[in-house]
């Protein structure tokens, strides 16, 4: 192994676990990218080092992005992780704002055949795509008969958004990140996915990153709508 592509490949998986992209287009990583791409040594050290530490590397639009493993506890977030970024101490809080995420996903796209048209979304076409997806699941009974976890999990979100109104009395409130109201959910979740990179906000108007496009789309070559068939929908779909 030559040392000098040994210390390329960790050199650009310094910079993508410390979430820089590696990008064509960025000047300041550039040489990597291409490196990584013309030197088959060094693509196969950063991959394989990839692999061993339970990272997934997604390329997307001449970038390459990486994100935690399933189950991956060093790199990853657990529940209780996620609970103390989002200020929530339950679990059913943070089952909501799961749920949240995944429509938003889906107001995007809804397998990976599908063009990725919208150019942003706005909060209320979140709250709306979540209010008429738990009303149309919770009328079916059948839903309730799914293993315990998955039941517990969903029967109390839903019950949860039921009992929420959909703004607070304050107009001050109204466009608050809290757990008071269904639009604080919302904007609790639009929040951190902001934070994390996937989307930037202007004006009330949410704009997905190519980190997210890169996410979401490859979400569905390898987990095949797992989420979507936990909660009913159709495998195939």
């Amino acid at each position: 192994m030559d040392n000098r592509n040994l210390d390329k490949a960790l050199e650009i998986y310094s910079c993508l676990i410390t979430g820089q992209e590696v990008s064509r287009s960025n000047r300041e990583t550039r040489e990597l990218y291409e490196e990584f791409y013309s030197n088959a040594e060094v693509y196969e050290i950063t991959t394989k080092l990839l692999k061993k530490l339970n990272l997934n590397m997604y390329e997307y639009n001449d970038s390459v992005y990486i994100t935690a493993g399933e189950g991956n506890r060093v790199f990853g977030y657990t529940n209780d992780d996620m609970k103390r970024m989002l200020g929530l101490r339950l679990n059913k809080e943070l089952y909501m704002v799961y749920f949240i995420i995944y429509m938003i996903l889906l107001n995007f796209y809804q397998d990976s055949a599908s063009f990725q048209v919208k150019e942003f979304i706005k909060p209320d076409e979140a709250l709306n795509s979540v209010t008429e997806y738990l009303s149309a699941l919770t009328a079916d009974i059948s839903i309730y008969s799914m293993d315990e976890l998955v039941e517990e999990s969903f029967k109390t979100i839903a019950l949860l958004w039921d009992e929420l109104p959909v703004v607070t009395s304050s107009d001050k409130e109204k466009n608050k990140a809290s757990k008071a109201s269904r639009t604080g959910y919302v904007k609790l979740t639009f929040n951190f996915l902001v934070s994390q990179k996937l989307f930037i906000e202007n004006e009330e108007r949410y704009y997905p990153t190519d980190r997210f496009k890169a996410l979401a789309e490859n979400y569905f070559e390898e987990y095949k709508g797992k989420i979507y068939s936990v909660l009913g929908g159709d495998k195939d779909a």
